[in-house]
């Protein structure tokens, strides 16, 4: 509404020549092609300091034929600091999406200082014509598709995935030290390891990239989350085997002994795990990566702040 009212006030206040517009494109080649970008506007020399130039709103100037990619704005092209006087480029971006001839709206502007009546300038409009890319087909040879440009990899970029294989590394040593201690004993005696032992040894079972094909990641899946789910039930007192993943977790929220990262990241995982079972999912390569590691990382640390709470002096 307000470039309406702008080019009708414009029209009112006697429009002054001021000479063409220009048309040029963005992409440097001989014709105009569907999609390409042209800047389109116009050139004021000798403009004084303290003059103000007022644009109309082309916003909705875009429809499915010609669409307005970047509304006006305004350049210095050169300062005269003695006669305190600037030339100035003004220009919107515009893109065609239909092939044929285009007449241009006529540009106005409102020019003047504070105050001060201003004077309305018009710039006489121009025509484009818009074609498509022709195939001469007598001449036309068949290319091979160009291979995707790479660019060389950075340190910045690396450096998240290096420190990620360290922690996991450092957590499968773990998994594995611990499930180690504890494999020399008796089936007596494994019957009554505690159940973070359990856990680990249950989630030792899934190690390795077999599982991650889609066609095995169910039963993936379901180890997992079932082997944690009896860890929870022995370590919390949580009947979690016959909840669902929102009774489990509205059960879990809030306690001590679970980080809200640690808490979040378990989630996530469940709920992955329910795509998966009840949705047929199909999981990347590099999210069943993470889910192991996270898994161990819940049963270790929870079992960590247990022993912590079990060996704090009493008050």
């Amino acid at each position: 509404m307000k470039g309406i009212l702008l080019i009708i006030l414009s029209v009112l206040l006697d429009p002054v020549p001021a000479g063409k517009a220009f048309l040029e494109q963005l992409q440097k080649r001989d014709s105009i092609l569907i999609a390409d970008q042209l800047e389109y506007g116009f050139t004021l020399e000798g403009v004084e300091d303290g003059i103000a130039l007022a644009l109309p709103d082309w916003s909705k100037l875009s429809n499915d034929t010609l669409a307005l990619v970047r509304n006006w704005k305004t350049d210095t092209l050169r300062y005269d600091k003695k006669a305190r006087k600037r030339d100035i480029r003004a220009s919107v971006v515009l893109a065609p999406f239909e092939e044929g001839e285009y007449l241009l709206p006529p540009i106005y502007a409102l020019r003047g200082a504070p105050g001060t009546e201003p004077d309305t300038l018009v710039f006489e409009p121009l025509t484009m014509k818009v074609t498509t890319i022709q195939i001469d087909t007598a001449t036309y040879t068949p290319h091979d598709i160009k291979g995707q440009i790479t660019y060389p990899v950075t340190f910045a970029e690396v450096l998240p995935w290096v420190l990620g294989a360290i922690g996991l590394v450092a957590l499968i040593l773990l998994a594995i030290y611990l499930i180690r201690r504890y494999s020399g004993r008796s089936q007596d005696e494994k019957s009554k390891d505690p159940p973070y032992v359990v856990a680990l040894r249950g989630l030792d079972r899934w190690r390795g990239d077999k599982y991650w094909a889609p066609d095995k990641q169910k039963t993936f899946y379901s180890g997992v989350t079932d082997t944690l789910k009896e860890y929870m039930d022995a370590e919390f007192g949580v009947d979690a085997p016959e909840m669902t993943s929102a009774e489990l977790f509205a059960a879990l929220k809030g306690r001590e002994d679970i980080t809200p990262e640690m808490f979040e990241r378990l989630k996530g995982l469940f709920e992955t795990a329910d795509f998966v079972k009840f949705a047929k999912m199909t999981v990347p390569p590099e999210e069943n990566a993470g889910v192991l590691p996270t898994a161990v990382k819940f049963v270790t640390e929870t079992y960590q702040k247990q022993l912590e709470g079990e060996e704090a002096p009493e008050k």
